[in-house]
């Protein structure tokens, strides 16, 4: 079976953990633990998040005054490279030495376009208070947003179009190696009038991205690994309730909130209906139960309605 596997920013740094190498090493342990249990039966495509990576690198280059900070697209290949060597050392580590790896940095199309240019969304980089981040937005010319009782810096997030290097990742697939790609939602990247490709100053979601990506790689399974069990209703409220399994219609009408569960829940949904297969969201810390269909929410057009766990 091949299946992608998106892992949250909880694969790598837990909120409010510094940004450490070594606390991001040990986070990534985590997951491998889980995915080298199900890398022996089955063709394995990881992505990734990297927006605290891709915030720390940020504020690392505007600190160095002595030349211009490097845009947004440079870092988020910089972070690429260096998460990837964390996952596949660390799966490395616990797979047999005959499983081959490989990292892949990963271009992705968007749109010059795209209205998420006008609308940054995407948070990037730690938290701050809301003094720390007025103070930061006024200094650099950032737009900031709400996240939990903190702030983020938040950049434009256009949908993803074209993954560049689908075919090198196919190939790979064929001769049984392991994928690191697409982190970060890929490096984004737009045609200019002359048809040349340049990056642009933004950062793709993800989940997305893995959606896209699983869909052009024919996967027979999506799952998007982040820190909560399944996805719930109500879910700040004694009344909450886990979905154990819906049909992409009925799960888009319930709404989920855009800055948490719903770009999860959208990738869930348009992987399942574009597809016809399931995409699951569950705990990073089941994904071998979710690959049994044990956990998570599978998003699937198998049954009508929603399914809720007891």
């Amino acid at each position: 079976m091949r299946i992608v596997i998106a892992l949250g920013g909880n694969a790598l740094l837990r909120r409010g953990e510094p940004m450490t190498a070594e606390n991001q090493r040990d986070n990534v342990r985590i997951a491998a633990q889980q995915i080298a249990q199900i890398a022996p039966a089955n063709e394995l495509v990881i992505a990734h998040g990297n927006g605290p990576q891709v915030g720390l690198l940020a504020l690392q280059g505007a600190a160095y005054k002595e030349v211009e900070a490097y845009p947004l697209d440079v870092l988020g290949a910089q972070t690429e490279g260096m998460i990837g060597y964390l996952i596949e050392q660390e799966l490395g580590n616990l797979l047999p030495y005959e499983v081959p790896f490989a990292t892949i940095l990963t271009q992705v199309e968007v749109d010059a376009n795209d209205p998420a240019f006008q609308h940054p969304s995407k948070p990037i980089g730690p938290v701050y208070t809301k003094e720390e981040a007025q103070r930061l937005a006024a200094e650099k010319g950032w737009s900031i947003a709400p996240d939990g009782d903190k702030f983020r810096r938040v950049v434009a997030s256009p949908r993803p179009k074209h993954i560049f290097e689908i075919r090198p990742v196919k190939w790979l697939l064929e001769r049984g190696t392991i994928v690191i790609c697409a982190g970060g939602g890929g490096i984004p990247t737009t045609y200019d009038e002359d048809r040349k490709l340049s990056g642009v100053e933004a950062v793709i979601d993800k989940d997305l991205c893995s959606a896209l990506l699983a869909q052009e790689l024919d996967a027979d399974m999506l799952i998007i690994a982040t820190d909560v069990n399944a996805t719930y209703i109500d879910w700040d409220k004694p009344t909450r309730k886990a979905i154990a399994q819906a049909h992409p219609d009925e799960l888009e009408r319930l709404g989920f909130a855009a800055g948490s569960m719903g770009p999860k829940v959208m990738a869930a949904i348009e992987f399942a209906r574009n597809t016809g297969k399931d995409a699951v969201i569950g705990s990073l810390s089941d994904i071998v139960a979710i690959a049994q269909r044990k956990a998570g929410t599978c998003v699937s057009i198998a049954e009508p309605g929603i399914r809720y766990y007891p």
